[in-house]
């Protein structure tokens, strides 16, 4: 039976606090925002410092007897279209974690998705989980992630029938997304969860123009990021939950241990009032969305030295599906890097796109943008082209480092083993051949270019070499100069 999206109660109990005129004597220590610095006071506003509540004792009651969590959860499930969903306040991250605790102890076999988030990465050393990596195609032009195969996961699941689970990331960074309706039917056939990180694809159940969401495809469990591409405050996430193959109370707890035990009241009622808005308006926001999407994409092709990757990408991929509101934008050929297309774009034109690498940036599209801001996303490309340069011989090491060498690193331990045997120090140029015992992430998007547990191969460092001189941010490694890194010993 579908529930009344109409309702927000959780939202409605938030402001009902606030009009409730109660004197706290609870956390948070601001108490309404009376004791926040002038500063701090002044940047935030007394509207917001007065909202920022416990969930506990302020929306609801010290005993939490009014169950407004609950219900707006329930309405989150049925909205996403999931027979179970808990509020994540710290991103999908916990809900990734959650996936292997829930499911793996030490040394069980999970099949897993290399274009894996670092969160996925630290579920596998909490876990102890050996993982079976399936490799995603790559692009051969753009040397960009795509999908991961109906027929990889078949043949994992031939070769490891004792997997507890399959863990794919989809849509992945890039925008692709993979056939999840029939990995979905296999892993169903086979008794084994298919677990999903859907974070960039919050927005997939409202519109039949993008690809199938993994509640949609029959998935046993995905994690989604309302912050991401919804109108939801940062940190705001869904994980969601259906079928007989998980254990929905397990997946709880573990997700409860993980959450803070302070949550913000206002994340939980973004994603209430979120919800709702889309449930009710989600598919005309989406359709305004798609247009304005299909108008830059087309904008921005004909600026001479740029390129735009769309669905064409996905063509001769059976079932594979793409995600329009990301645009990934191929500056190579104006001879400038993605990082260098970044800080012109932000610094000249104020537009602040979502990523740039070492040959292209992604700008993202959502229901927020209309006919103004899109105009001023072209503006600014078509002003980025009269920075062109001749493309210097380090654009084509650029072209050719900047992909596959992500998926390349052979694994000999899994994280755990790695990470808590003895380590110890070297060079980064004296790494080639030895084991990594800590994760090395360009960020974003987040997806290590080597794991703990995997050989560090010379092509890695010379990617990893080129990167850092050429502007890259890196996440993980003890030395965030990288002249060091962290190995197994011996």
């Amino acid at each position: 039976m579908k529930l009344d999206q109409r309702q927000a109660p959780y939202f409605d109990a938030w402001l009902a606090y606030r009009d409730a005129g109660i004197m706290a004597y609870s956390t948070p220590g601001h108490k309404l925002g009376r004791g926040m610095s002038d500063e701090l006071q002044q940047a935030i506003g007394d509207g917001f410092l007065q909202l920022d509540i416990p969930h506990g004792g302020g929306v609801d009651d010290t005993h939490l007897s009014h169950g407004y969590l609950e219900q707006a959860e329930a309405l989150a499930a049925d909205a996403w279209g999931a027979e179970q969903a808990t509020f994540l306040v710290n991103g999908s991250t916990t809900g990734n974690q959650a996936f292997l605790l829930a499911t793996c102890r030490p040394g069980d076999e999970v099949i897993l998705a290399r274009n894996l988030h670092k969160s996925l990465l630290a579920g596998l050393i909490f876990s102890g989980a050996k993982p079976v990596y399936l490799y995603p195609a790559v692009d051969p032009e753009h040397n960009l992630s795509l999908d991961v195969g109906l027929d990889d996961v078949r043949q994992a699941l031939d070769d490891h029938p004792a997997a507890k689970a399959v863990i794919l990331v989809s849509p992945a960074y890039s925008g692709v997304s993979s056939d999840l309706p029939a990995i979905a039917g296999l892993c169903n056939e086979r008794g084994v969860p298919l677990l999903v990180d859907e974070a960039w694809g919050p927005h997939f159940p409202f519109h039949h123009g993008l690809p199938p969401s993994a509640m949609q495809a029959g998935a046993a469990g995905a994690v989604t990021s309302i912050h991401k591409l919804l109108p939801g405050l940062t940190q705001s996430s869904l994980l969601m939950l259906q079928g007989d193959l998980v254990d929905a109370g397990a997946f709880r707890s573990t997700a409860s241990m993980l959450q803070t035990t302070s949550p913000a009241a206002y994340i939980h009622a973004s994603i209430d009032a979120c919800r709702r808005q889309m449930a009710l308006s989600g598919r005309d926001l989406l359709e305004r969305t798609l247009a304005q999407a299909a108008r830059a994409r087309q904008a921005i092709r004909e600026i001479d030295g740029l390129s735009v990757i769309g669905p064409e990408v996905i063509a001769g991929r059976p079932g594979a599906g793409f995600d329009p509101t990301r645009i990934l934008i191929d500056v190579h050929d104006l001879g400038l890097s993605g990082y260098q297309a970044e800080a012109i774009l932000r610094e000249h034109y104020r537009v602040g796109v979502e990523m740039s690498d070492l040959v292209s940036v992604i700008v993202m599209l959502t229901v927020a943008d209309n006919e103004d801001t899109t105009s001023h996303l072209i503006f600014g490309f078509r002003n980025l082209a009269t920075h062109a340069r001749p493309p210097a011989d380090s654009a084509g090491t650029a072209r050719r480092s900047s992909g596959a060498v992500i998926l390349s690193a052979q694994q000999v331990l899994t994280p755990r083993e790695a990470l808590t045997g003895e380590i110890e120090v070297v060079p980064l140029d004296a790494a080639a051949g030895r084991i990594s015992a800590e994760i090395i992430t360009p960020y974003p998007p987040g997806i290590p270019v080597v794991a703990p547990g995997e050989v560090i191969s010379a092509d890695i460092i010379d990617y990893l070499r080129y990167g850092k001189s050429a502007g890259m941010y890196i996440s993980g490694p003890a030395d965030p100069e990288l002249a060091t890194v962290r190995v197994v010993a011996g």
